[in-house]
């Protein structure tokens, strides 16, 4: 009798232990249960503070720059600061070329030797001898090697007083820069957008730009190695 009183006690805890686990587990779920809550809301507070300080929400704030020009360039008119007092006395001419319109030294009134047919009425052999001063016999073409280029290259032998292209097309020796395009196309488009050759006084508008030929020399356009005002006397060793 009294084993069976034991197990049944036995019996007894064993059943209470299983249901406080039981209780237990269903606190441990609850409390599990309002954390995750607490987390989701948590997570939920957060991102909408971040959506609202990522999005622009006054007028000094915006998602990119490009966003930012665009809104303070609204009131935008332009500016009366111009560079016409610096090129005043100079003899420019506009040119539109790739959308942009600008300005660029008229050329032809500076060559000394214009107009071409001046001199170039007859075969070159038979003028060679006439005027030796007027001739153009001290240049030296280092463009390109000889079987690349030469004087007919550029210059058109049916019309003296025009350039022409690669196709036979004439060009005006104020528009020089097409001919220089057809080779050089990337320094071109450069020039064209104002990344490439020097400006004429200021960035102010009307713009105004020198042109290939204002820099570089037609027949030898390659610039000559300088060393900088001050330089390195250590390398100079070096490269001895």
């Amino acid at each position: 009798m009294g084993i069976l009183t034991t197990n049944f006690t036995v019996f007894l805890n064993r059943i209470k232990d299983a249901n406080r686990r039981k209780k237990t587990m269903k606190i441990r779920k609850s409390i599990h249960k309002d954390y995750l809550k607490n987390v989701s809301k948590f997570v939920g507070v957060v991102l909408v503070v971040l959506s609202i300080f990522s999005c622009k929400h006054h007028e000094e704030e915006y998602h990119k720059v490009t966003d930012k020009i665009k809104e303070l360039s609204k009131d935008y008119h332009g500016t009366s600061i111009t560079s016409n007092k610096f090129l005043e006395e100079m003899n420019l001419m506009e040119i539109s070329e790739g959308g942009h319109t600008f300005l660029i030294p008229e050329r032809k009134s500076q060559i000394k030797s214009y107009a071409c047919t001046e001199c170039h009425t007859d075969d070159l052999n038979k003028i060679k001898g006439k005027d030796a001063k007027k001739g153009h016999w001290n240049i030296t073409l280092k463009h390109a090697n000889e079987e690349t280029m030469n004087c007919l290259t550029c210059h058109n032998g049916d019309a003296m007083d025009d350039l022409k292209s690669l196709t036979g097309k004439k060009i005006d020796f104020n528009n020089s820069y097409n001919l220089c395009s057809q080779c050089h196309t990337k320094q071109f488009e450069d020039w064209k957008g104002g990344a490439h050759g020097k400006k004429i006084a200021s960035w102010a508008p009307p713009r105004a730009s020198m042109t290939c030929v204002n820099c570089h020399n037609p027949h030898s356009p390659s610039f000559e190695s300088r060393w900088p005002a001050k330089y390195n006397t250590q390398k100079i060793q070096e490269r001895k």
